[in-house]
């Protein structure tokens, strides 16, 4: 291309153009980087619509709101109590009837309700905590002895321990008893 010029003068040339690209090319990425910040300064905040979903619309809405309506079908930690309500006579006549697998099964699950409780409602998880930390992994012991006598006692403590929460909790009007009636359908034969 430059072959007429001596050797030299080439190594100039390529090195003037080489400065001259460099300088272009960071003119052209200071371009981008401005034009593009400029862009997202000039778009501001994006207002989100509302609007409704579900079965005949019923979640209306932005966002944050359609998260409340939501969480408030959850409930709050009554709702997980009915839940451990279920699982506590459920695990009640399992025990009594020596069905150790389900009776451990329903103590799993109301350890998860608790714990779903405690998410919704921080504030319950200082009263809870003792029987999260003891009195369920003292009832796990019991029904891993498969013995009945063992498995009454433990359940007799746990109901204690069910009042002395509630009481902490200032509804002590909720008072707990050993079940007295099957309500449920899981019989062992």
């Amino acid at each position: 291309m430059f072959q007429f010029l001596p050797f030299s003068s080439q190594i100039i040339i390529f090195a003037c153009d080489y400065i001259s690209l460099k300088i272009l090319d960071m003119r052209y990425v200071l371009l981008v980087v401005f034009s593009s910040l400029l862009l997202i300064y000039c778009a501001g905040p994006v207002e989100e619509r509302s609007t409704s979903v579900g079965s005949d619309g019923w979640l209306r809405g932005v966002t944050d709101e359609k998260f409340e309506i939501v969480a408030g079908q959850f409930g709050g930690f009554a709702r997980s109590m009915m839940d451990v309500h279920h699982r506590y006579v459920e695990m009640y006549w399992a025990g009594e009837d020596e069905n150790w697998q389900y009776a451990e099964y329903q103590l799993d699950e109301m350890r998860k309700s608790i714990e779903d409780g405690f998410e919704r409602r921080p504030a319950r998880a200082a009263s809870g905590q003792h029987f999260m930390d003891v009195v369920i992994p003292e009832m796990a012991n019991a029904i891993a002895e498969e013995d009945k006598q063992i498995f009454d006692e433990a359940f007799e403590l746990m109901t204690l321990q069910c009042n002395s929460c509630h009481a902490m909790e200032q509804v002590a009007f909720i008072q707990i008893h050993k079940p007295e009636v099957r309500t449920g359908a899981v019989m062992r034969r």
